[in-house]
């Protein structure tokens, strides 16, 4: 049987994972992302990637997860960057994506694409474009190398390019449409994205406070601890509601979905005006690209610029 690894925070145990609770999952991501920025910012992309085993129809989740002495690690985009025309049982896609986590440690890389058929774009009932996602082998991807940002550097948060790979529809998925019956797959995806970045943006900020308490005064940073400690308050509490919600068969409101994204943009805006308050007060040593409070500044910036919490 294939180890089990912190890729697999979020797999069923019968998928050879660590089938985590929701709340056990972002203690765990929340103390990798102290330790370190980039691994865990790494770790929860690629594991809320590998999340995506539960909207996999069960024949590829077989497949890909069961596969003896494999490791498995996604990644991908978010973004829609790619056409994908379909062929009968298959599609055919082409397009680069941007921003892929981890792209170096992939196994498989996760991408969205416009359908096309017949040669013109699929539209929903709405009038938009019909997209899928795809969950494709790392043999069918050119990584393009061009990760330059300031910070979580060891992220390695490349681009990639895919050109007319051919691949079954059975790797073709739909964010919130889930097979597996886990509580974990009951969360809507904003939600898990919130909740799960949430956790770095503290853990990262828990390091930095560790850090510049060896050269500020506590009183200096009563402030920055008095967030922090109401941040887990709110984080958690969400966490286990989430929980109930999802083992009581309750529906997760789509007003209670935007109070988690509206409370969430507001603590880490309030979380990133504490790490730019004190760090005038550090001296050189913050300005020491060399200094761990420097990487952690760098990694906290550069994680901020998310789509989900940067505002745009």
């Amino acid at each position: 049987m294939p180890k089990t690894i912190v890729w697999n925070i979020w797999v069923p145990k019968a998928y050879n994972g660590l089938e985590l609770s929701l709340t056990e999952g972002l203690q765990k991501l929340q103390g990798l992302a102290k330790t370190d920025g980039s691994l865990g910012w790494t770790v929860t992309l690629c594991s809320g990637a590998n999340y995506f085993i539960g909207n996999l129809q069960p024949e590829a989740s077989s497949e890909i997860f069961l596969s003896p002495n494999k490791r498995v690690c996604f990644g991908g985009s978010g973004g829609i960057f790619g056409t994908a025309e379909q062929q009968g049982d298959t599609y055919s896609i082409s397009g680069e994506w941007h921003y892929a986590t981890g792209a170096p440690y992939l196994t498989h890389f996760t991408l969205n694409a416009k359908i096309i058929a017949n040669g013109d774009l699929v539209l929903n009932d709405d009038g938009k474009p019909l997209v899928y996602s795809f969950v494709i082998p790392k043999e069918a991807v050119s990584i393009i190398e061009n990760w330059g940002a300031m910070g979580l550097k060891a992220t390695a948060t490349h681009s990639f390019q895919v050109n007319s790979v051919v691949v079954s529809s059975k790797y073709a998925f739909v964010y919130n449409t889930f097979y597996l019956p886990q509580p974990i797959f009951k969360i809507p995806f904003s939600v898990f994205a919130d909740l799960t970045l949430w956790v770095n943006y503290l853990g990262m900020a828990e390091h930095y406070l560790e850090e510049a308490a060896t050269i500020l005064e506590h009183e200096i940073l009563k402030p920055f601890y008095s967030i922090l400690l109401k941040t887990n308050q709110q984080l958690y509490k969400f966490a286990e509601q989430i929980e109930l919600l999802t083992t009581t068969e309750t529906v997760i409101t789509e007003l209670y979905i935007e109070t988690i994204h509206t409370t969430a943009l507001a603590s880490v805006k309030k979380i990133s005006k504490a790490i730019l308050n004190i760090y005038p007060l550090l001296g050189m040593k913050a300005c020491n690209k060399q200094h761990v409070l420097n990487r952690i500044f760098r990694d906290y910036f550069t994680a901020m610029q998310h789509h989900n919490f940067s505002g745009r």
